[in-house]
């Protein structure tokens, strides 16, 4: 095992990554929002008040889906300081404002006009549909913003296989491209001047060109320079398997220990599906190596893939590095499969660690014992924790048992969701800062 050395554990007095990345969207949006209002009042008051109200919700809606491109692009640096969990979540938060606006936007618009016409509203709607320029595009935009919605509720969501969620989330890409043709047709706003035509152009090209780069042209980029290929499959116990990936110039891939790549092997059963996958060791620049329990068809296929076999993969992706350490020592946490990324981090991490695995059975307790190595190589303390899930054996007062120190520590945690849940309020509850706790879910977006 070779690990990529890492300078030592940044000073607690460095401003924290995601914290700069917090602020700086923040401050964008505000910005924009800032920017957005001047407009709006340069662009004047000639209307009734529900014709106001709709034209501002409008251009509130139109600046919510340029930051919702932004959100979901998949750019290096945000994803690296915020993690694409967190990154999803705010996207999901922003669409139902987005929702809220656009319905707004259309009720507001269609009342004020019936008001001047004295027409009925569903009237109304459809007579500005039928006459007026960019209309009807509107109506359709916002229809596919309803189905995308109602397909993203969690109750909807969980009955849909990914790459069908997938495939109709596309469809917000139309939605995106005919509210801008709506807005360049009838939007007051956005032909008050050249300075607000100047500026909408170049709000909707920025967020356009960021999906673009970080969804297309970097994984492509990247996977023509580095050429990913399986070199081996090596099972790790009776439902557990790793892959071993080889490519070109793999030291000059930014990956690093704690973060996945989302992966597609280019066989003729598997290439449409994508997998996030965590690096089960940290990158050496000449190979990489995922660890995958087989939890469902396409992770226990992958015992079955054959050396040569063509790799296309997104990434790297995720927040759970050691970027965000703010303390020298550290203590990492594992349930079950979820001892992939912390086995990475160990190998790169500084300082003292203290790992506890998590396991229902010793069985169950994958690459334990090049764990053990790794520990005894960097004198590293490491406890294996067995049991049934229920009763927890994670509990408050275990942990500070265990780890008497454990609020002078980074903590890394990476489990089941049921197990990280306990874990994090058990943290919380013995008084671990926030900033000191890491952690991340390891899934596609959304």
């Amino acid at each position: 095992m070779t690990a990529v050395p890492s300078p030592p554990a940044p000073p607690t007095a460095r401003r924290r990554p995601e914290a700069v990345a917090r602020v700086g969207l923040y401050g964008l949006l505000a910005a924009n929002a800032a920017v957005v209002a001047v407009f709006f009042v340069q662009a004047g008051f000639g209307a009734n008040a529900l014709l106001l109200l709709g034209r501002l919700t409008g251009l509130y809606a139109a600046l919510l889906m340029a930051f919702q491109l932004l959100l979901v692009a998949r750019l290096p640096w945000l994803d690296r300081r915020i993690g694409m969990d967190r990154l999803t979540l705010w996207h999901r938060w922003t669409g139902f404002g987005l929702l809220w606006t656009l319905l707004g936007h259309a009720v507001f618009i269609t009342l004020g006009y019936a008001e001047m016409s004295s027409m009925d509203p569903v009237d109304q709607l459809v007579d500005l549909a039928e006459t007026v320029e960019g209309v009807l595009r509107a109506v359709v935009a916002l229809a596919l913003i309803l189905v995308v919605g109602a397909v993203s509720a969690r109750r909807a969501r969980r009955r849909l296989a990914y790459e069908t969620w997938h495939f109709l989330h596309l469809y917000t890409y139309v939605a995106v491209v005919l509210a801008f043709t709506h807005q360049v047709a009838v939007g007051s706003s956005f032909t008050a001047s050249p300075a607000a035509t100047a500026y909408w152009y170049g709000l909707w090209g920025a967020a356009l060109a960021a999906v673009l780069a970080g969804r297309l042209v970097l994984p492509l980029w990247r996977n023509r320079r580095h050429r990913l290929r399986v070199t081996a499959v090596v099972p790790e116990n009776d439902h557990v398997v790793s892959v071993h990936i080889t490519g070109r110039d793999l030291d000059r891939l930014p990956a690093r220990a704690g973060q996945f790549f989302l992966w597609r092997f280019l066989t003729k059963d598997r290439w449409w599906q994508a997998n996030p996958f965590s690096l089960s060791a940290a990158p050496d620049g000449r190979t990489l190596r995922l660890t995958v329990k087989a939890a469902g068809d396409g992770s226990a296929a992958l015992r079955h893939l054959e050396p040569g076999t063509r790799v296309f993969a997104e990434g790297p992706y995720g927040a759970f590095t050691a970027l965000h350490r703010t303390r020298p020592d550290t203590l990492l946490i594992a349930g079950g499969v979820g001892v992939t990324p912390i086995r990475a981090l160990l190998e790169e991490l500084h300082g003292h660690a203290v790992v506890l695995h998590r396991v229902n059975t010793e069985a169950d307790a994958v690459l334990h014992d090049e764990l053990r190595e790794l520990a005894r190589a960097k004198g590293a303390e490491l406890h294996l924790v067995t049991g049934p899930p229920v009763p927890d054996r994670l509990t408050p007062g275990e942990l500070s048992r265990l780890v008497p120190d454990l609020t002078d520590r980074d903590v890394y945690v990476c489990g089941p969701p049921g197990m990280t849940a306990a874990v994090l309020r058990g943290l919380r509850e013995l008084g671990v800062p926030k900033r000191q706790i890491h952690h991340e879910r390891f899934s596609l977006a959304g």
